[in-house]
């Protein structure tokens, strides 16, 4: 075709012609012509030669198409990008015609036209999910996996990594659909190791079916890798600088032929993160030997850290294939740390002036194997995976610190803390789909996911100065293991009755803990066991128009140092300990949701509900003690403590005003009510962890096409002030501006990125402890940075037209 029209496009005109005639269903299959395997977005273009309008759609996920028109005289039209099309001529269609299985094949003369993935952004709404296709997002070009999260509808990261869905901060984040080592220990720290362009698509599941895991309250983020496969050998080539110090290289690359694709993705970084915090601490008690205490941090962070994903693909057949895959992502830290802290009496003299020093260094590895098998058997639905995947992380951490008084400039503290945590994972998958005719689909699968968690926490600290030996502390030293096997079966039912869709389904996981302090020497172990129905329902009032429900049940189960009731320090007056008889967490979850879709402007909304029964609380209380310099310690841990509840409003909407303009925000609005007290075994006193909060946050995403091949982005978020029966957060507002322009005929590009354009990425908070605290903290995990990123594609090129997906503002809607 000349012409290149738009899904929206299509889709619009087939409406209007629907109202005036009784419609007909044109269907088929498109495929690979050499792998015989379905070909899902492929464009079928419907051209009425009567009226000269034009209706169609695109193919899913097994390269299935269905689309309705009034009867007529039509010529047919299938595409695919870089395939040959398939023409049908002039025919009068009075009845529902089936095209059976389309055979494409590639066309060798539009090879250097090939879209890359990487140019295509998209959002397609399903029945239980939301698809973020990564793609022209400037703003995330060379930045990491929790710079992608931090643009995908739902999902805000706060200024110290951590990632919620809905507002909720308990949320599983998989792996290519499966628990990973690559997500670490510390989550927010493992996201900044993986690079942007190893990432394709981010799944947000806020209503996830029975086949998925039940873990994480708020739902399910899965990070899809890239795994290209375009026929021949083509790639890309990227490199990143920034201020502050930023160097980074990624190279995406495949080789296929009829029976192998061969894929890797590798980046390499190497950057300086500076960040701040400040903390202003009133101690309340009357005897206080310090009454206020002011606490200046400088965070001098310097990472380098390389991750690498090579795989190949081998079709057994027309239908079958096995993939392999090994992934593997290394870091070295060196950080060094300060801390100006003064002192003062209840009078406002000062007590004391110290300046503490951390340097730290990390070395952290992750290794992660994976095998699996996939059979489509006919083609027509069915479906078998099996799964294998073993994977390994280790860190390992040493903090050399000391403090000196700046008053009279000797050093009066040194200590030294070495940290070790590793975790092995292995898992087995095994799932099956058995459509029965074109409606009903059952589906069933197996998961086993076995987790063994091992920390250690050593601590010496000079008690004599000037040349005294370091003494380890008995009190704070001790090694933790974790063992976790989680069984789980499900079976689900799906089937369409006209313009209703359902999906029910029932999972049972058996979990199996054991917990080992090995300094301490005592065990615990731990069984049980839970049912988590789920259902969805889906009704189409029209071609653009839909509403969804949705409910299920998920768990939070306590792990690592959620359990270890040895204390951990984060700093000398800070301490943490877990709770060896924490139990899990159930929620409840429900979901309504609208969709519609106008010329140029697309809403999708929800109405959401959660109730969790023994949520955890973590409660932070004077433990009575003092530092060596007069700083009470406080004790903060986790227990079973309240009833909250949870409700949400959600929308999201696209607008593209003018071709040049597209216009993406999302908005959600939600009200957390916490019904629960804690009384304090030492003081018998009771505190009231009461508290209703409302809070909100908003996301404005502007993309301006503008004259010379240039592409100019700009992101605004805001998450508005919040609180728990402790503290209060005010609002953080922050914004990235990012420009792209083609090079080279198209071959290149090259991107300017500046991220928290108004340094106003700061976490503000107030805590108050009756009677005991009140403080003020400022913490910026961040300072503005600045990148330049150049991509240079070989045997690839920028789209030369715009595809269905693109003009359609970015969205895209599968029922």
């Amino acid at each position: 075709m000349t012409k290149k029209y738009t899904l929206f496009s299509l889709a619009f005109f087939f409406v209007l012609t629907a109202f005036s005639q009784k419609p007909i269903t044109i269907s088929g299959k498109v495929i690979d012509a050499l792998s015989k395997q379905p070909l899902e977005y492929a464009t079928i273009v419907i051209k009425n030669t009567e009226t000269q309008k034009i209706s169609g759609g695109i193919t899913d996920a097994k390269g299935i198409f269905s689309v309705k028109t009034p009867a007529g005289f039509y010529e047919i039209s299938v595409e695919f990008i870089s395939f040959k099309s398939k023409k049908y001529p002039k025919q009068n269609i009075t009845k529902d015609l089936d095209l059976g299985t389309i055979t494409l094949s590639e066309d060798s003369k539009s090879l250097d036209e090939v879209v890359i993935i990487a140019e295509k952004t998209t959002v397609d709404i399903r029945l239980d999910k939301k698809v973020f296709n990564i793609g022209k997002d400037l703003s995330i070009r060379g930045g990491n996996a929790s710079d992608v999260l931090g643009n995908v509808p739902s999902v805000q990261v706060d200024v110290e990594g951590t990632v919620s869905l809905r507002g909720n901060e308990n949320v599983t984040i998989l792996i290519d659909g499966r628990p990973s080592a690559l997500v670490g220990l510390n989550g927010a720290e493992a996201l900044r190791q993986i690079p942007a362009e190893a990432i394709e698509k981010v799944e947000v599941i806020t209503s996830p079916s029975a086949r998925y895991d039940a873990e994480g309250t708020a739902g399910i983020l899965n990070i899809i890798l890239r795994k290209n496969k375009l026929t021949g050998f083509n790639g890309s080539l990227q490199l990143d600088l920034g201020y502050p110090e930023r160097f980074g290289t990624a190279f995406n690359a495949n080789w296929r032929t009829k029976k192998w694709n061969l894929f890797t993705n590798t980046g390499f970084r190497y950057n300086e993160t500076p960040g701040n915090a400040l903390s202003e601490s009133n101690f309340l008690s009357s005897n206080a030997q310090n009454a206020l205490v002011v606490e200046q941090r400088n965070f001098g962070r310097l990472g380098r850290s390389i991750f690498t994903s090579f795989g190949a693909e081998y079709y057994l057949s027309q239908n079958s294939s096995i993939i392999g895959n090994i992934i593997f992502n290394g870091g070295n830290d060196d950080d060094v740390n300060t801390n100006d802290i003064d002192r003062f009496d209840a009078n406002g003299n000062i007590n004391e002036a110290t300046f503490r020093t951390e340097a730290e260094g990390e070395d952290e590895n992750r290794l992660q194997y994976t095998l699996d098998y996939v059979n489509t058997f006919d083609g027509k639905g069915k479906k078998l995976s099996i799964n294998l995947q073993y994977s390994t992380e280790m860190e390992d951490i040493l903090n050399n610190i000391t403090e000196i008084d700046t008053q009279s400039n000797i050093l009066n503290d040194l200590e030294q803390v070495i940290e070790e945590q590793n975790e092995d994972r292995a898992l087995l998958q095994i799932d099956y789909v058995h459509p029965v005719g074109e409606n009903i689909q059952y589906e069933a699968g197996y998961r086993g996911n076995y987790r063994d968690i091992f920390n250690s926490f050593y601590l010496a600290e000079r008690q004599v100065f000037p040349d005294g030996p370091l003494v380890p502390d008995a009190g704070l030293n001790n090694s933790f293991n974790y063992e976790e096997l989680v069984n789980a079966a499900y079976f689900q039912y799906g089937q369409k009755f006209n313009k209703i869709s359902f999906l029910g389904g029932l999972r049972y996981e058996y979990t199996t803990t054991e917990i080992v302090q090995q300094t301490s020497t005592t065990s615990s172990k731990r069984n049980y066991g839970n049912l988590f129905p789920t259902v969805n329902l889906g009704y189409e009032f029209r071609d653009g128009e839909n509403m969804t429900l949705g409910y299920n049940r998920r768990i939070r189960r306590p792990r690592g140092g959620n359990l270890n009731p040895f204390p951990s320090r984060s700093s000398e007056a800070n301490i943490y300990t877990g709770n060896v008889n924490l139990n899990p967490v159930i929620t409840d979850a429900f979901d309504i949701g609208y969709l519609k879709r106008w010329d140029k402007f697309t809403l999708s909304t929800s109405l959401y509900y959660n109730i969790s029964n023994d949520n955890w609380e973590r409660i932070q209380e004077d433990t009575g003690d003092v530092t060596d310099n007069g700083d009470p310690i406080t004790r903060r841990f986790p227990v079973n403590l309240s009833t909250q509840e949870r409700l949400g409003l959600e929308f999201t909407l696209n607008y593209r005003p003018f071709k040049i303009w597209n216009i993406n925000s999302d908005f959600n609005l939600f009200r957390v009510t916490t019904d629960g007290d804690y009384t304090n075994p030492t003081t018998n006193v009771t505190q009231s962890f009461d508290f209703e909060n409302t809070a909100f946050f908003i996301r404005l995403n502007q993309k301006i096409t503008l004259p010379g091949k240039t592409d100019l982005q700009i992101n605004t978020n805001y998450r508005g002030p919040s609180q728990n029966a402790q503290t209060k957060s005010q609002g953080v507002f922050s914004m990235n501006i990012a420009a792209s322009k083609d090079l080279f005929n198209e071959k290149a590009s090259i991107s300017l990125n500046f991220s928290d354009v108004f340094n106003s990425r700061i976490s503000r908070r107030t805590t108050n402890i009756p009677g005991f605290l009140d403080q003020y903290s400022e913490f910026q995990w961040r300072e503005p940075q600045f990148r330049v990123s150049f991509v240079y594609r070989f045997n690839q090129k920028k789209e030369r037209f715009k595809s269905q997906r693109e003009d359609n503002g970015g969205e895209d809607f599968e029922g």
